[in-house]
């Protein structure tokens, strides 16, 4: 892949994640009606947290899929994982920006000496 198509996988994944994120912020404050995001942020942790364990399963399970069918269906679990990480983010007022710095710190890192160093040793 050339490095400017990287780039620009880059920035748009940048660009639709912060644009996400801001419309999930904006449903704290102007629910609407009609708005799922406004019901999950409405029903906290324990239904934020439901959604993501489901949705985790749901991705691990399409991960098992054979195929091009297989790797479009975790396409769209990864999103809905994603998607429902970004509401509790929002939940408890994390920006992208924090998460950001945090996986730039780790950057360069063997996992499994990052890991260690939280005293989580290799799991």
């Amino acid at each position: 892949m050339s490095e400017s198509k990287t780039k620009r996988t880059v920035s748009d994944a940048e660009n639709i994640f912060s644009r996400l994120m801001a419309v999930i912020e904006s449903r704290k404050t102007d629910a609407g009606a009609r708005s799922y995001t406004a019901r999950l942020l409405a029903g906290g942790l324990p239904k934020i947290g439901e959604k993501i364990r489901e949705e985790a399963a749901e991705a691990v399970e399409a991960a098992g899929e054979e195929g091009a069918a297989g790797q479009e269906h975790l396409v769209k679990e990864a999103a809905d994982v994603i998607y429902h990480l970004f509401v509790l983010l929002a939940l408890r007022e994390v920006s992208l920006s924090q998460v950001e710095a945090e996986l730039s710190r780790r950057f360069g890192t063997s996992g499994l000496d990052e890991k260690a160093s939280r005293g989580q040793g290799g799991n």
